[in-house]
Order: C-alpha cells, then sequence, then structure tokens
C-alpha cells in the first residue's frame, strides 16, 4: 500500500463567496407622541423609536434633561428607565427652570 505524501488542501474546491441574507424579521418599532408642557404652552411631536428604547432617551430626543422632567402617559407618572414596548402617548413637565 502507498500513501500519498501531497497536501490534502490541494484538491479542495474554493470556498463560496458570502452572500446577503435577508432578515427573517425588521426590529420592531413604536410611534410616541410627546407632549412638553411649559408655562400654559405646549409642543408637540412625535418619534418612531426602537421597541425596548428608554423613557429618558425620547426625553432627551424632545430637547428636555430627563432628570429634571416629570413623565406622565395620561395621570400615571412613569420612570425614566422604563423601555418603550408599545405606542405611547407621554406628556413631560419640566419641573424646574433656570434663573
Amino acid at each position: 500500500m502507498r500513501l500519498h505524501r501531497g497536501s490534502s488542501k490541494d484538491a479542495r474546491e474554493p470556498s463560496p463567496t458570502p452572500g446577503n441574507l435577508p432578515l427573517s424579521a425588521s426590529p420592531r418599532s413604536f410611534r410616541v407622541d410627546v407632549e412638553v408642557v411649559r408655562s400654559g404652552r405646549a409642543r408637540r411631536t412625535h418619534y418612531d423609536v426602537p421597541a425596548g428604547t428608554l423613557v429618558r432617551v425620547v426625553v432627551r430626543r424632545a430637547g428636555e434633561s430627563p432628570e429634571g422632567c416629570a413623565v406622565l402617559e395620561g395621570e400615571t407618572p412613569l420612570p425614566l428607565d422604563t423601555p418603550i414596548d408599545r405606542p405611547l402617548r407621554l406628556t413631560v413637565v419640566p419641573t424646574f427652570s433656570g434663573g
């Protein structure tokens, strides 16, 4: 019996080029309506945010300092570290002002 002394890598075919596979599902996103209430005036806007975004991120995006605001969903206070898992309507009330 004769043994082969060559490399086994010589007979190997080139590896196939990697392809781009489509994602099976896009990450969910939710619409968050934001109303910033200050001095009897209201500024309204909305954002589409990925699921799991924290309320604090939305408050910052609305141009307010999260630590200086109360955030309400309806009449219920909402902690800043609440992850967004559904469409929301938030009222942001700045609790302090400069001066």
